[in-house]
């Protein structure tokens, strides 16, 4: 049994963790491509559909906020073993059901119980050197991020080809392989915090109330996040028009290109041996403020939506790293309530994004979801310029 007192972890277990956390984060964004269809099926409103994609991001922040900090408690194996059985009982219920209340009920568990890969992280930022830490940390987040984009990219397919239910179904039946594999693969970690649970949450608290590392890398991943999920979670309904008039299959495609970002993201942790952790993080903001202008001024062609997403993605997930392994390097054992403060504001920015989104949609199409996006992308980078060196100097 592995305790956090070690500095190693093997690159089999970081590689199962990283294709592990792809495939169960993935069932939180296969209902964004799949939108259009939800609403034409069950004769509903797009602005309806698009709340599909809120509850899940709701449901995500609530998984990491009551289930995440557990993994400092209890055997983290077994945590995730129960979990996966909740996640498979959500898809099927997404699967079937008729009713569109059910599909947002259905929505909100996938969300909360779809963070398995927030108890990942964790144990590869625990059992790591400091020298290892944003190279493994990078890695088990680069399969998270191919796992978010590449499921708007299969859903789509999968979608037009079969109907939207039958990517649901195809998820439940991967969980089952996935609880086959964690039972097989991953090693257990024994629990290092011993209170009560009303103890544990209020310890998350105080690391939010008392930490400013942890506060600014929340925000700033509050609100980048926000951005992507403003684009993403819109682009079906702007390729639905004149002049792209194409389907789920042709939007889902989209996240072969935020693959590309991201998998370029994945790297972004050898860059520290030649910058400061704060100056990547500055020039990533940069690139994401960036993505929105091909968005908007080349928003009605292929390649300014390519280049958009590209460089969302790789703007968004470069922070996103850099900002966890700047948490990660406080002096503290609290490693999963650390992720789950940052990881709590994530998603709850992302819900914000989505949100606001989907209201500048029905108000002023394509151009409010571009201000909403870049606005979103200001915030974060004012918020690094005006605390980041004032914070590294108390430090």
């Amino acid at each position: 049994m592995l305790n956090s007192t070690q500095s190693t972890i093997s690159r089999t277990v970081i590689w199962s963790m990283s294709i592990i956390s792809g495939l169960v984060v993935a069932n939180n964004y296969y209902n964004q491509p799949l939108l259009g269809l939800i609403s034409k099926d069950l004769n509903v409103t797009e602005s309806a559909a698009g709340k599909i994609s809120v509850l899940t991001q709701i449901g995500y922040a609530f998984g990491l906020l009551l289930i995440v900090p557990l993994g400092d408690k209890f055997l983290r194996k077994r945590l995730i073993l129960i979990d996966l059985i909740l996640v498979f009982t959500a898809l099927l219920w997404m699967t079937f059901a008729t009713e569109l209340w059910m599909l947002y009920a259905a929505s909100l568990l996938i969300g909360t119980t779809s963070v398995i890969p927030q108890l990942f992280v964790p144990i590869a930022a625990e059992l790591s050197s400091e020298k290892e830490k944003a190279a493994n940390i990078g890695l088990v987040v680069s399969g998270l991020l191919l796992g978010i984009l590449l499921s708007r990219f299969i859903g789509g397919i999968v979608g037009e080809m079969w109907g939207w239910r039958s990517m649901f179904g195809i998820a439940a039946g991967l969980m089952l392989l996935v609880w086959v594999f964690v039972y097989k693969m991953i090693p257990e970690m024994k629990p290092n915090f011993k209170g009560t649970y009303f103890e544990l949450m209020n310890s998350v608290w105080n690391l939010a109330r008392t930490q400013p590392v942890l506060q600014l890398a929340s925000f700033r991943g509050a609100m980048a996040f926000g951005s992507m999920c403003a684009l993403f979670t819109t682009l079906v309904f702007h390729m639905e028009r004149p002049p792209f008039e194409v389907g789920a299959s042709i939007v889902g495609s989209f996240g072969l290109a935020g693959a590309v970002g991201a998998l370029a993201a994945a790297k972004v942790g050898s860059l520290q041996n030649r910058m400061s952790i704060n100056r990547i993080i500055l020039y990533a903001l940069l690139i994401l403020i960036g993505s929105w202008g091909f968005t908007y001024f080349a928003g009605n062609t292929y390649w300014g939506l390519i280049v958009g997403v590209i460089f969302v993605d790789l703007g968004v997930q470069s922070s996103h790293i850099m900002n966890q392994t700047n948490y990660f390097l406080l002096k503290t054992n609290a490693v999963n309530r650390l992720n789950t403060v940052y990881m709590v504001s994530y998603f709850i920015g992302g819900s914000i994004g989505t949100y606001t989104a989907s209201v500048a949609w029905q108000y002023a199409k394509w151009e409010g979801v571009c201000f909403v996006g870049a606005m979103m992308g200001l915030l974060a980078l004012g918020a690094h310029i005006l605390f980041a060196r004032k914070i590294n100097a108390k430090k």
